[in-house]
């Protein structure tokens, strides 16, 4: 490869890397092919509103920082917007913007009356006491309180966040509201309104797009070769449901590598011996790389790390015949293209991952009915939703030759669009 080349080749992976431009390359290709004009595309591609906000917190030793947050809100044509809210240092206004137009997508593929939002604040929960996350949560949810509530804009719990975190900022909302608001935030704790079956919500999405990724496969799900990489609260929920379903769980990883035994792993004792962050790898020996176990052999591939783990460095080299994203971005553009060519079939984020919102509206939907549903209910009614979203994603990709993900955006951006058009916003 000459020089020039080689330049080249590394300027298209950097780009495809960049989440906001490759999810906007996507919007752009996936409404020219529905055949709308590019004035729909001025509106997608972007959030209509973004809020930055900058907020003093008084920390345990008394002194007071200064914290930054963000609130994205996609499109709300279709209806209110809805979405996560991550502490994460490293949280960026692009990144949040790039969540929220996926989040869009998610609902629109899953048929929810939703648009997109994300939000996050740059923080990093690990090295703060429980009271200082407590203040951060009830100060952010003061500062964007005026563009947020139960018929505008529905936040959740997302990267470093969880129920603890929804009950503060919806007690806090509360106050300000001077009601009780229980429809303002999901993944709150049952005895505050949240709903059964959200914490494995995501995993159980993941798991059920296996079995029909399977299906159109003809791969028989019991005795299947699996490989999850990435061991957190969906990784690890993903490799315990397909372990009970009979099927042979050969890797696992985590932040410090992976493990992969060709017979098999024991699931429930990795489930058991892994600690607090969900770190399990540190107490075996021959352990592998994350990159490595990538590329070992298996019929099912479940990315449930990070972004960008799937490039076009070894896409060549995955194994796997089904690829199922339950991480956000784990694969870039280019090596979505080079799997394709290789006959894998991928299932995409917006679709695989997309249990978490479906159960967060149903939590919606019952804090507004004032009725709670079983587990079992909750369970029916994600199984039927998210198998209608694959099928509905699979057909479009037959219907216009394409892959799963560009097809996955042709049905989630179609929804928007509609709205849009009937809106008179073009």
């Amino acid at each position: 490869m000459t020089q020039a080349n080689s330049t080249q080749s590394n300027a298209v992976e950097k780009e495809n890397t960049d989440v906001l431009v490759r999810t906007q390359e996507v919007i752009l290709e996936a409404l020219q092919t529905l055949g709308y004009d590019r004035q729909v595309y001025d509106i997608l591609k972007e959030p209509l509103r973004v809020l930055t906000v900058r907020f003093p917190v008084r920390m345990d030793d008394g002194s007071v920082k200064v914290f930054t947050g963000y609130r994205a809100q996609h499109n709300d044509a279709v209806g209110p917007t809805k979405g996560g809210i991550r502490l994460h240092p490293d949280v960026t206004h692009d990144e949040v913007e790039a969540l929220a137009i996926w989040m869009s997508v998610k609902c629109g593929i899953a048929d929810l009356p939703y648009g997109g939002g994300k939000g996050g604040i740059q923080c990093d929960p690990r090295d703060m006491s429980f009271a200082e996350i407590e203040r951060v949560s009830r100060a952010y949810v003061r500062a964007i309180s005026q563009i947020v509530g139960p018929a505008k804009d529905i936040p959740a719990p997302d990267v470093f966040s969880n129920s603890q975190n929804m009950a503060w900022m919806f007690d806090e909302y509360s106050r300000l509201r001077e009601f009780d608001s229980p429809g303002f935030i999901t993944g709150k704790p049952l005895v505050l309104g949240g709903s059964r079956g959200r914490e494995s919500a995501t995993a159980r999405g993941v798991a059920i797009c296996i079995e029909e990724a399977a299906k159109v496969r003809g791969i028989a799900l019991n005795g299947a070769k699996v490989i999850v990489q990435g061991f957190g609260n969906a990784g690890s929920y993903v490799a315990k449901f397909m372990f009970d379903a009979g099927a042979k769980v050969v890797g696992i990883s985590d932040a410090y590598g992976a493990l992969y035994r060709e017979d098999g792993l024991d699931v429930d004792e990795l489930l058991e011996r892994r600690d607090s962050f969900g770190t399990v790898t540190r107490l075996y020996r021959n352990t592998i790389s994350n990159r490595e176990l990538l590329e070992m052999p298996c019929d099912i591939l479940v990315p449930a790390a990070i972004e960008n783990q799937i490039t076009q460095d070894n896409a060549a080299n995955v194994k796997a015949s089904i690829i199922v994203e339950a991480a956000n971005g784990p694969t870039t553009s280019a090596a979505t293209q080079i799997l394709t060519d290789n006959g894998v079939l991928l299932v995409p984020d917006v679709v695989g991952n997309s249990g978490g919102v479906i159960v967060s509206y149903f939590e919606w939907v019952q804090n507004n009915q004032g009725y709670y549903w079983t587990a079992e209910e909750v369970d029916e009614r994600l199984s039927a939703r998210m198998r209608t979203s694959f099928h509905g994603v699979y057909k479009t990709s037959t219907k216009y030759n394409v892959n799963m993900r560009l097809a996955a955006y042709i049905v989630g951006v179609q929804r928007m669009a509609e709205a849009i058009r009937w809106r008179g916003w073009v």
